[in-house]
């Protein structure tokens, strides 16, 4: 509703502009109870559903940061309309309105959970399944040095070396897939990886398909062998380490910038100068509150 109170709502600026694809990201929607309720990721998440199968057994539930609604839910599935939008308006040369929702688009983003019911993987309580923590081929461990390991052995030719990494005789343990003995199996695999530490079992596990990594704080991260080989992080020219732009594409790669990210605000007025507004319709719009500067000073 924003929109509408200065006169921007997008059946207005449709008129101006047909081929205009106008993208609305909000939480709970256009429509619905909470349309016009402030919320946060968490809550957003807690009304997809997918909170109430996040969490450890005995635990309640929780929330991963503010990434899943935020930025997957929404952000991602945002550009994705956006995208689709753009392919469609290159056939019809008409533009439409987007109503991305973080609670739909989390939501959707979980079918997986909700098309594998049937299947038994979410038949027990949160933090009991086999991909929720319950498993113990499907978990974090602690190493010597304070340190973790992940480990994802599902398949059974991937958990046979995970067995094997960590010195065990598999003719001494329960079957693989004996759920009763998982609560027993993830102890003895803590005391097995709290021997070592994170750069040995690094050193055990990197040569094999045991499906075991080091969990890399972000400190470490961009220092890892294989994110240097493949350049998966960039420092700025203030010495600012972030992710690379992803995906990479064949023809047209993207080349990020080593600038360091912008202030909000402070390249307002160049751009609306290169829009062809005159500076005194700018200061019009500042005074106004319309727009905002940010004028970073100058390091003598």
């Amino acid at each position: 509703g924003v929109m509408e109170k200065l006169g921007l709502g997008p059946e207005v600026l449709l008129k101006e502009n047909p081929r205009l694809v106008y993208a609305r990201l909000t939480g709970f929607g256009q429509t619905g109870k909470y349309a016009k309720s402030a919320g946060h990721d968490i809550n957003y998440l807690a009304l997809s559903g997918v909170l109430s199968k996040l969490g450890r057994k005995g635990e309640n539930p929780y929330a991963p940061l503010n990434l899943l609604a935020d930025f997957a839910g929404g952000g991602v599935m945002c550009a994705m309309g956006i995208v689709m939008a753009l392919y469609e308006r290159a056939r019809s040369g008409t533009g439409q309105i987007i109503d991305a929702s973080m609670v739909k688009g989390v939501a959707y983003l979980s079918s997986f959970l909700w098309k594998s019911q049937n299947f038994g993987l979410w038949s027990r309580p949160r933090g009991e399944n086999m991909l929720d923590s319950g498993a113990p081929f499907y978990e974090i461990y602690k190493t010597s040095d304070g340190k973790f390991m992940a480990v994802g052995a599902i398949e059974p030719q991937f958990y046979t070396q995970l067995i094997k990494g960590l010195g065990l005789d598999s003719d001494e343990l329960p079957t693989q897939m004996s759920v009763s003995d998982w609560p027993e199996m993830k102890k003895k695999f803590a005391s097995m990886f709290a021997q070592k530490t994170q750069a040995e079992w690094c050193s055990i596990f990197d040569s094999t398909d045991a499906c075991v990594t080091p969990v890399l704080s972000l400190d470490d991260v961009a220092s890892h062998q294989h994110n240097k080989q493949r350049s998966s992080f960039i420092k700025n020219d203030q010495g600012d380490i972030s992710p690379r732009p992803a995906p990479l594409l064949s023809k047209t790669p993207a080349v990020p910038s080593r600038k360091r990210d912008p202030f909000v605000g402070e390249h307002t007025e160049e751009i609306l100068l290169e829009y062809g507004f005159t500076e005194q319709e700018i200061a019009k719009l500042y005074s106004e509150k319309a727009i905002g500067f940010h004028k970073p000073k100058a390091n003598l």
